[in-house]
């Protein structure tokens, strides 16, 4: 379920007049907004507002004609048809914002007496335009707000709206907007969550004060105002708590996969064949294709060859292997370890896919989400170093590092050198590819990375990475077996985004 898209539907419904069902003996909105015209009238005699800010109020109304008409305060009237957003029931009204507040400005500079936590002396919030602690950025020791208002996150976390029900200031990118009282904050809210643009501008999106005013906000009866909003509470609230369970199951469902992971690198995913060719005899064979493939000058021989010997406890990362199964190091079953070019990515708008490590996700290579390219010339020089085929394992070693995939397909590409290239010799690749995933390699990777602002792990200790290795037609049932696990956990994650 997608928790966001059932949100603003719900928001959607609300600002139409489809929540709730209407109340005929609810006062009109057209009354409603009248008393409110007098009402600040009343406050302009009294000093409380100027004459700057109602000049521009305006009445919208429905002609004989059932169309829009905007009256302005010197008599005109224009139809205004085409820029009513959508048809509110009867009893409702249209409005620029303008008409129900009685304030709109942007926060300015932060005050000249600050404090980063509330103290004796400074009480008063200051707000600035982040999400996080609801954009509570200090206290000081005057409001600049004193009004229950609503304020706007103008840039950064655009559109971002809180009720502020007690005195505050506002700083630079916040707007804030104060209402009449007879308009309720919260459904005010709700519209503009609802309406209001994710932005405006050019270079820097954001929204500004001179944007927001001739905004035309449906106005419910005051009454169907109060309903709304409890029943926007209570469904929010459910929202809410399905958006956690979801959360929570998703977790749930990546500690399973985990959980399976470690069970078949522990050999406990699939029973043992006591007739399989045990990997000891594997290793055998790789190492004499190797051999071979050295005499006919195909490979290199590693200068720092090494031998992995079976302990008392025969023990890695905590583990103690089945019978069969035998620990190696990655460059002994592998022909070669490699990443990706070293030289600055090229700036082509097209050509050959040149892939970073935000192009492997767990299984799967995107090539189609290339951001960069490079030309055939360039792709031809870089691939005799690392020869990318069908059946490779990709392996991200810098940055998002630990992610894997294997390479099935013959489409050209290449790689920076945030992604390795392991090219393995006899032993299954997704089976490798399943092994780089479990926690336990996954926790050796990142205890082996360098790096302070951005870690990756070198090739060199990569190459020397311990690795388990079964039979190899227990590989197989390994890598068949995680399949059919994962696929119903994806299809259970799938579901939850429906």
């Amino acid at each position: 379920m997608d928790t966001k898209a059932l949100r603003q539907k719900i928001l959607d419904l609300a600002i139409r007049g489809k929540l709730v069902p209407q109340d005929p003996n609810d006062e009109p909105a057209e009354v409603l907004l009248k008393r409110i015209r007098e009402q600040k009238q009343q406050m302009l005699k009294e000093g409380k507002l100027k004459k700057k800010d109602i000049k521009n109020d305006t009445i919208i109304f429905k002609g004989e004609d059932n169309l829009h008409y905007e009256k302005f305060q010197d008599g005109t009237v224009k139809c205004i048809e085409d820029e009513i957003p959508f048809e509110v029931p009867e009893g409702w009204c249209w409005c620029r914002l303008p008409v129900i507040t009685t304030d709109i400005f942007a926060g300015g500079d932060k005050p000249d007496v600050y404090e980063t936590c509330l103290t004796e002396s400074c009480k008063i919030p200051i707000y600035s335009n982040g999400m996080e602690n609801e954009g509570l950025y200090g206290y000081t020791n005057k409001p600049r707000v004193t009004e229950p208002s609503i304020t706007i996150s103008a840039r950064g976390t655009i559109g971002f709206c809180c009720v502020r029900e007690t005195p505050f200031v506002p700083i630079v990118r916040l707007i804030t907007i104060t209402p009449s009282k007879e308009i309720n904050l919260y459904y005010l809210k709700t519209v503009f969550e609802s309406l209001i643009e994710t932005g405006e501008g050019s270079s820097i999106p954001q929204l500004t004060v001179p944007g927001i005013k001739p905004k035309l906000i449906p106005i419910p009866p005051v009454n169907e105002q109060i309903r709304l909003q409890n029943k926007l509470n209570q469904i929010l609230n459910y929202i809410v708590n399905i958006s956690f369970e979801k959360d929570e199951l998703q977790n749930l469902l990546q500690i399973v996969k985990s959980k399976i992971l470690n069970l078949a690198i522990r050999g406990k995913l699939v029973p043992q064949n006591p007739n399989d060719e045990p990997a000891s005899v594997l290793l055998n064979r790789i190492h004499d294709e190797k051999e071979e493939l050295i005499k006919q000058g195909n490979i290199k021989r590693d200068k720092k060859e090494s031998v992995i010997f079976k302990g008392d406890d025969n023990s890695y990362y905590g583990i103690s292997l089945p019978t069969g199964w035998s620990w190696t190091i990655l460059k002994d079953i592998s022909f070669s370890i490699s990443d990706g070019s070293h030289n600055p990515p090229s700036n082509k708008e097209f050509g050959v896919p040149l892939l970073s490590a935000a192009n492997v996700n767990n299984n799967s290579i995107l090539i189609n989400n290339a951001s960069r390219w490079i030309t055939n010339e360039e792709w031809e020089i870089e691939n005799q170093r690392t020869d990318i085929e069908i059946g490779d394992v990709l392996l991200t070693i810098v940055g998002s590092i630990g992610r894997s995939a294997v390479v099935e397909t013959n489409e050209h590409f290449a790689l920076q050198r945030s992604v390795a290239v392991i090219k393995p010799c006899l032993i299954s690749p997704f089976y490798l590819m399943r092994i780089f995933q479990a926690p336990q390699i996954q926790k050796w990777i990142n205890d082996n990375s360098k790096g302070t602002a951005q870690k990756g792990i070198y090739l060199n200790a990569l190459s020397i990475m311990t690795v388990p290795i079964p039979p190899l037609d227990e590989q197989l049932r390994i890598v068949k077996q995680i399949s059919i696990f994962f696929e119903q956990l994806d299809l259970i994650s799938s579901s939850l985004l429906c």
